[in-house]
C-alpha cells in the first residue's frame, strides 16, 4: 500500500507535501505531483498538509479517483526508482490520464485575487 495523489492536485501542485515528505518520494510532473509507490514509507506526513485534500491512503481513495492509483505508479515506469525527487527536479511530462484532463482556469492574482 501507498499514498496516492489524485485529481485535486492537477494544475495546483502546492508542494507542501514535498516539503513534509521525510523520504523525498513525491515527484513533480508537468501538471501534477506523484507519489513513488516503491519509495513511499506510508508515514502519512504528506496527507494532512495538502491544502486541496488530494492525497489519500490507497484504500481510502474515493471510487471516482481510483484510476489515479495506477497513474501514480505508472508515472515511474520509465524512471525506475531514482531515490528522491530533489535529485531529479521537475519532470516535463505527466501520466496520460493527467495529460488528457482539461486545463484548470488560472486563478487571478494581484489586488482582485489571492
Amino acid at each position: 500500500m501507498t499514498f496516492v495523489i489524485a485529481l485535486p492536485c492537477v494544475d495546483v501542485k502546492d508542494k507542501a507535501c514535498v516539503d513534509d515528505c521525510p523520504v523525498d518520494c513525491i515527484y513533480e510532473g508537468e501538471r501534477s505531483l506523484y507519489v513513488h509507490p516503491d519509495e513511499c514509507i506510508d508515514c502519512g506526513a504528506c496527507e494532512p498538509v495538502c491544502p486541496v485534500e488530494a492525497i489519500f491512503y490507497e484504500d481510502d481513495l474515493p471510487e471516482e479517483w481510483r484510476p489515479f492509483t495506477a497513474a501514480n505508479a505508472e508515472f515511474f515506469d520509465g524512471l525506475g526508482s531514482p531515490g528522491g525527487s530533489a535529485k531529479l527536479g521537475p519532470i516535463p511530462t505527466d501520466h496520460p490520464l493527467v495529460a488528457a484532463l482539461p486545463r484548470a482556469t488560472p486563478r487571478p492574482t494581484g489586488p482582485e485575487g489571492p
